[in-house]
């Protein structure tokens, strides 16, 4: 595998970049990397989901405005498909190759992986990159547990900040399976966190505003330093289970703009 290519099964896909979110221009200074990884499918031999793409804008956006004095940058990573497709777990090796990547464009600044859904899987599994920072999984799809199977690894997420968010009514990725993974990680890794966001789903919209406040808080003091916000202090504080059971209070972050 190159350092800046990936190439597909059939040889015509890799996965890109583009041009970074909400910028006007080309960006060629950064001070810091966050990487958008979306929703994907169990098994498909299907491009990229534009949708899913377009799903991880909005919070992209909030990001790089909450960012910009810190010259923040963001790119969506787009797949070469839309498939983790088993032991290929193709999104995993898209993330990898982006933070290369990122670094290969920007020089050695701090990356934060974001992954949603299938995409938060990647994001925990590139996690190991010398380069990543910190992680944030929004409402991760993991696979059931199976005693046949090595569990999910989490060892690679030693020395970076990670914080999961999970809806409580979420019926297309299990709440309780990402609390068994926080779990495990919180073990070994003390800067882990994870939030509850009760009575939403898989989607994440009822409390959009509350989840993109938290994650701005989360990635501008991963990658920054700037002062977090006391429920986050406070729930990557606090042992297991109280600090990856936080639920999220409505209207989070409002106070603050």
């Amino acid at each position: 595998m190159a350092h800046n290519a990936l190439v597909g099964t059939a040889g015509s896909r890799a996965p890109r970049l583009g041009r970074p979110v909400a910028a006007p221009a080309a960006v060629t200074e950064a001070g810091g990397v966050v990487l958008l990884l979306p929703d994907g499918e169990v098994t498909s031999g299907r491009r990229h989901s534009v949708r899913a793409h377009a799903a991880v804008l909005p919070l992209g956006r909030r990001l790089v405005r909450a960012g910009r004095a810190d010259g923040l940058v963001a790119h969506v990573v787009r797949y070469r498909g839309r498939g983790w497709n088993g032991t290929e777990a193709r999104q995993a090796a898209d993330a990898r190759w982006a933070v290369s990547e990122a670094v290969r464009r920007y020089g050695d600044v701090p990356v934060c992986l974001v992954g949603r859904g299938m995409g938060a899987r990647a994001a925990l599994a590139a996690g190991g990159h010398s380069a990543v920072t910190a992680v944030l999984a929004l409402a991760p799809w993991l696979p059931e547990d199976d005693r046949a199977a090595e569990p999910e690894p989490v060892r690679q997420l030693v020395g970076r900040r990670v914080l999961i968010v999970h809806g409580t009514n979420d019926a297309r990725t299990d709440p309780e399976l990402s609390y068994r993974l926080a779990e495990r990680a919180k073990k070994s890794n003390r800067d882990t966190c994870r939030f509850e966001v009760h009575t939403d789903g898989h989607a994440l919209r009822q409390y959009r505003d509350e989840v993109h406040a938290l994650a701005a808080d989360f990635v501008l003091s991963a990658l920054f330093a700037r002062p977090q916000s006391r429920p986050l202090a406070d729930a990557m504080a606090a042992p297991p289970p109280l600090g990856l059971r936080m639920p999220l209070a409505a209207g989070f972050g409002r106070s603050s703009g």
